[in-house]
């Protein structure tokens, strides 16, 4: 009995190993972008350059997110045009508006993966989130958002480097679905623009059911910005 508590530690270690997941994200876009996780932290990425997240089992709340038009010194501290979280290359917060977001939640429900593509920030560069296992214990695949939203973006949105969502600029609870809109806000005209180039990603933030996808828990996902 003994021995066996004494290799009960290394077993779960073992269990939590087999189902954290690798994110390896991969720059295809013709410019450098700075990629960001969190967790994570940064990594400077030119053109076909990839980058290896090891993202323990149990993760939620998990972002990747490009950045771009950055410059930071010898000592990480500097600052972003898209995507800045904070003045750093190794982000422990969130960016900041707009940037096309990964997020993720590992482990969850029935040990299942929840993924998702989403423009509730807004929109910097294209992505594609897919299993990086081709889909076997995915029902869906993976979301791909593959547009240039910035060169379509309605004037009211255009910011310098990307396409800010409505909430971003006009913080109204219908935009935001805050506040009175908190349990019955629905599609408007610019989430409709949204959705209309990039199907399977989240417009707004109640757009749950064409914008979630699963995969079993233990699988490995690609991030590609410029797909």
């Amino acid at each position: 009995m003994a021995s066996m508590l004494h290799l009960l530690p290394l077993l779960l270690l073992a269990a939590a190993a087999a189902d954290a997941a690798t994110f390896t994200v991969t720059n295809n876009c013709q410019y450098t972008v700075w990629a960001a996780a969190v967790p994570g932290g940064g990594m400077q990425l030119d053109n076909g350059q990839t980058w290896s997240i090891d993202v323990p089992a149990g993760t939620t709340g998990g972002r990747v997110w490009a950045r771009t038009g950055c410059s930071f010194d010898g000592n990480g501290n500097g600052n972003c045009q898209t995507g800045d979280c904070g003045g750093v290359l190794q982000c422990t917060a969130y960016g900041q508006p707009p940037n096309t977001l990964a997020e993720f939640g590992l482990n969850k429900f029935q040990n299942l993966d929840f993924f998702d593509i989403s423009l509730v920030d807004g929109f910097n560069v294209p992505m594609d989130f897919l299993p990086a296992n081709g889909g076997a214990g995915c029902p869906k695949g993976g979301p791909r958002c593959d547009a240039d939203v910035t060169a379509q973006c309605p004037a009211a949105l255009q910011t310098t480097g990307g396409c800010n969502n409505p909430c971003t600029v006009f913080r109204t609870d219908e935009y935001c679905c805050t506040g009175s809109a908190a349990d019955t806000c629905g599609p408007t005209d610019y989430s409709r623009f949204f959705k209309g180039l990039c199907p399977d990603a989240y417009s707004y933030p109640k757009d749950d059911q064409t914008s979630t996808y699963t995969c079993n828990g233990g699988t490995d996902y690609n991030v590609v910005f410029c797909p």
